[in-house]
């Protein structure tokens, strides 16, 4: 049976001295796809600036503001419908032969097809030294060995916000063993990469109440293209497969193509931001 999911979206950007010119992006809109329908957009800010929808390179829907008057205090409100499918996300047919599927991620075809995916970045780099950190079991399916991948990264990481960023890089996540979602979904994406899976980083939200870590901010998580399935959503953050809990937002290389907010703001002094989401489901 299919859920409403009402998402809001509140943030309040303050500054210690005016600001004379600003420019922000935001990519937080739901998208409409297999599993889900976008059904209200209701997006507006304290300054009654124009808002200008726009997509990106991904073809995702983003919002970009330039207020045209001097300030020192901005509020962004968005609440979202969505109508998600419930969907099972092991409701496909087993793959009939294990060594062909390994054969495929080598063939020329899918290198080509897939290679944006393929590549690292500077956030899903494994440094020298945890190069064979994880390794896959070539007696599994693909799907199996994800799923294990899934299930070690959960463990090897301890949630835990605040002790790092959106700068920080695999060499201090894999040594201090702390994180956040994005932390815990770059870390899987650098081991799939280099096991010749194509992994894209995702964005989005989660379902609220259930216990989630993760689920009181924008969350991230990871899917991997499996020859026979096709694009298969793992949440390394709580070790669960992506389902009807998971609103996708967009997806990337990684956090720096998913970055909920982005921006220019010319003025002097410190800021603050105060940012929350909410996420209620209703059954219908």
């Amino acid at each position: 049976m299919p859920l409403e999911y009402s998402i809001r979206y509140n943030t309040t950007n303050t500054y210690e001295n005016k600001v004379h010119s600003a420019y922000w992006q935001f990519l937080i809109i739901p998208e409409t796809n297999e599993s889900q329908d976008l059904i209200t957009t209701d997006f507006n800010n304290s300054l009654a600036a124009m808002n200008e929808f726009s997509i990106n390179g991904y073809g995702f829907s983003t919002i970009r503001v330039n207020p045209k008057k001097k300030f020192q205090e901005i509020t962004f409100n968005a609440e979202f419908k969505v109508l998600k499918k419930d969907a099972n996300p092991f409701e496909f047919e087993p793959s009939k032969n294990i060594k062909e599927d390994y054969l495929r991620l080598n063939s020329l075809n899918f290198k080509v097809d897939f290679d944006q995916f393929l590549k690292n970045t500077p956030f899903t780099t494994l440094p020298d030294s945890s190069m064979g950190l994880y390794q896959l079991d070539d007696t599994l399916s693909l799907f199996d060995n994800l799923q294990a991948l899934n299930t070690w990264t959960y463990q090897s990481i301890y949630f835990k916000v605040g002790v790092t960023d959106v700068n920080t890089t695999l060499d201090n996540i894999i040594t201090k063993r702390y994180g956040v979602c994005q932390d815990f979904t770059h870390l899987f994406c650098a081991i799939a990469r280099n096991n010749k899976i194509p992994t894209r980083y995702v964005s989005g939200y989660l379902h609220q109440g259930n216990g989630y870590f993760g689920d009181s901010q924008m969350h991230a998580w990871a899917e991997a293209y499996i020859p026979t399935i096709g694009w298969v959503g793992f949440d390394p953050t709580n070790n669960v497969l992506v389902a009807s809990n998971h609103i996708k937002v967009c997806h990337g290389k990684d956090y720096q193509d998913c970055a909920p907010l982005k921006g220019i703001v010319y003025s002097q002094g410190q800021n603050e931001t105060q940012y929350s989401v909410q996420v209620i489901s209703q059954q219908q």
